[in-house]
């Protein structure tokens, strides 16, 4: 079983930046994608950004040219670094991580959740 553990989310302004990090533990991750979700108040959950273990990356539309994904194999930790953030970046930030490899946007091909993070931006 794998737990995953999310930091770093917290009110910012808009423009600004922030870098959320999402901790393993358990088990190692291994082949596991890690991917990173958001969910506004009253919306679905939505697909932000996947990495695979070899490094391979997805972004939501959305995200693109603000977001970038990544992960520290070694420590069993990704990370997901934000710019130019504007208000309707502001959710709850979930990790999670899927047993199956490969890139997938949706939530239902994920395994393992953390938490969740918040993110506030304000304008």
């Amino acid at each position: 079983q794998v737990q995953l553990v999310e930091s770093g989310g917290r009110l910012v302004q808009a423009g600004g930046s922030l870098r959320l990090s999402c901790a393993a533990f358990g088990r190692p991750l291994g082949a596991c994608t890690m991917g990173w979700f958001r969910q506004a108040p009253g919306e679905e959950r939505e697909f932000v950004a996947a990495v695979t273990w070899s490094g391979g990356t997805s972004y939501a539309d959305s995200v693109k040219g603000r977001v970038t994904i990544s992960r520290d194999n070694a420590k069993s930790t990704g990370f997901l670094q934000m710019s130019s953030l504007k208000p309707e970046d502001t959710g709850v930030y979930y990790c999670a991580a899927r047993k199956a490899g490969g890139l997938s946007i949706d939530p239902l091909g994920y395994d393992y959740w953390g938490q969740g993070t918040q993110v506030t931006v304000s304008s």
